[in-house]
Protein backbone atom coordinates (compact mmCIF):
# COMPACT_ATOMS: atom_id res chain seq x y z
CA UNK A 1 0.00 0.00 0.00
CA UNK A 2 1.22 3.50 -0.89
CA UNK A 3 0.14 7.07 -0.25
CA UNK A 4 0.18 9.16 -3.42
CA UNK A 5 0.54 12.92 -2.89
CA UNK A 6 -0.43 15.05 -5.91
CA UNK A 7 -0.20 18.86 -6.07
CA UNK A 8 -1.45 20.94 -8.99
CA UNK A 9 -3.04 24.26 -9.89
CA UNK A 10 -6.57 24.42 -8.52
CA UNK A 11 -8.17 24.95 -11.93
CA UNK A 12 -7.26 21.39 -12.96
CA UNK A 13 -9.22 19.66 -10.17
CA UNK A 14 -11.77 18.19 -12.60
CA UNK A 15 -8.99 16.77 -14.79
CA UNK A 16 -7.32 15.10 -11.81
CA UNK A 17 -10.71 13.77 -10.65
CA UNK A 18 -11.15 12.20 -14.09
CA UNK A 19 -7.74 10.49 -13.83
CA UNK A 20 -8.51 9.19 -10.33
CA UNK A 21 -11.93 7.90 -11.48
CA UNK A 22 -10.35 6.24 -14.51
CA UNK A 23 -7.95 4.41 -12.19
CA UNK A 24 -10.77 3.39 -9.83
CA UNK A 25 -9.43 5.50 -6.97
CA UNK A 26 -12.52 6.57 -5.05
CA UNK A 27 -11.12 7.28 -1.59
CA UNK A 28 -8.95 10.35 -1.29
CA UNK A 29 -8.52 13.59 0.62
CA UNK A 30 -8.47 16.93 -1.19
CA UNK A 31 -6.97 20.10 0.27
CA UNK A 32 -8.15 23.08 -1.77
CA UNK A 33 -6.88 26.64 -2.06
CA UNK A 34 -3.37 25.87 -0.76
CA UNK A 35 -0.80 28.64 -0.89
CA UNK A 36 2.54 27.74 -2.43
CA UNK A 37 5.46 28.73 -4.57
CA UNK A 38 5.99 27.20 -7.98
CA UNK A 39 8.52 27.55 -10.75
CA UNK A 40 6.87 30.79 -11.86
CA UNK A 41 6.64 32.37 -8.42
CA UNK A 42 4.30 32.64 -5.46
CA UNK A 43 0.64 31.62 -5.58
CA UNK A 44 -1.05 32.95 -2.46
CA UNK A 45 -4.55 33.60 -3.78
CA UNK A 46 -4.11 37.37 -3.58
CA UNK A 47 -4.07 40.18 -6.14
CA UNK A 48 -0.31 40.46 -5.74
CA UNK A 49 0.31 36.69 -5.90
CA UNK A 50 -2.74 35.21 -7.70
CA UNK A 51 -3.58 31.54 -7.99
CA UNK A 52 -3.43 28.63 -5.58
CA UNK A 53 -2.77 24.93 -5.50
CA UNK A 54 -4.81 21.86 -4.66
CA UNK A 55 -3.37 18.77 -2.99
CA UNK A 56 -4.88 15.29 -3.27
CA UNK A 57 -3.71 12.39 -1.15
CA UNK A 58 -4.90 8.88 -1.96
CA UNK A 59 -4.16 5.41 -0.66
CA UNK A 60 -3.22 3.31 -3.69
CA UNK A 61 -2.41 -0.38 -4.11
CA UNK A 62 1.21 -1.06 -5.03
CA UNK A 63 0.34 -2.53 -8.44
CA UNK A 64 -1.76 0.53 -9.33
CA UNK A 65 0.88 3.23 -8.73
CA UNK A 66 2.64 2.89 -12.11
CA UNK A 67 -0.63 3.15 -14.05
CA UNK A 68 -1.67 6.22 -12.07
CA UNK A 69 1.73 7.87 -12.60
CA UNK A 70 1.54 7.11 -16.32
CA UNK A 71 -1.79 8.96 -16.58
CA UNK A 72 -0.57 11.85 -14.42
CA UNK A 73 2.59 12.17 -16.51
CA UNK A 74 0.58 12.16 -19.75
CA UNK A 75 -1.56 14.98 -18.33
CA UNK A 76 1.53 16.88 -17.17
CA UNK A 77 3.18 16.71 -20.58
CA UNK A 78 0.04 17.57 -22.56
CA UNK A 79 0.25 21.36 -22.05
CA UNK A 80 2.83 23.77 -20.68
CA UNK A 81 0.30 24.99 -18.09
CA UNK A 82 0.13 21.44 -16.66
CA UNK A 83 3.84 21.43 -15.76
CA UNK A 84 3.02 22.53 -12.20
CA UNK A 85 1.66 19.07 -11.38
CA UNK A 86 3.85 17.24 -8.89
CA UNK A 87 3.34 13.74 -7.52
CA UNK A 88 5.18 11.55 -5.07
CA UNK A 89 4.71 8.14 -3.52
CA UNK A 90 5.14 7.47 0.18
CA UNK A 91 5.09 4.07 1.87
CA UNK A 92 2.18 3.26 4.18
CA UNK A 93 3.52 1.32 7.13
CA UNK A 94 0.22 1.03 8.97
CA UNK A 95 -3.32 2.40 8.73
CA UNK A 96 -6.66 2.43 10.53
CA UNK A 97 -10.11 2.16 9.02
CA UNK A 98 -9.13 0.60 5.70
Amino acid sequence: MKLVHISFRFEYSDDIDFILDKQGITDFVRYSMIEGKGQDGKHFGTQVFPGSFTVVQARVDDDQVKKLFRDLDEFRLRKKSHEHLRAMVLPVEDSLGF
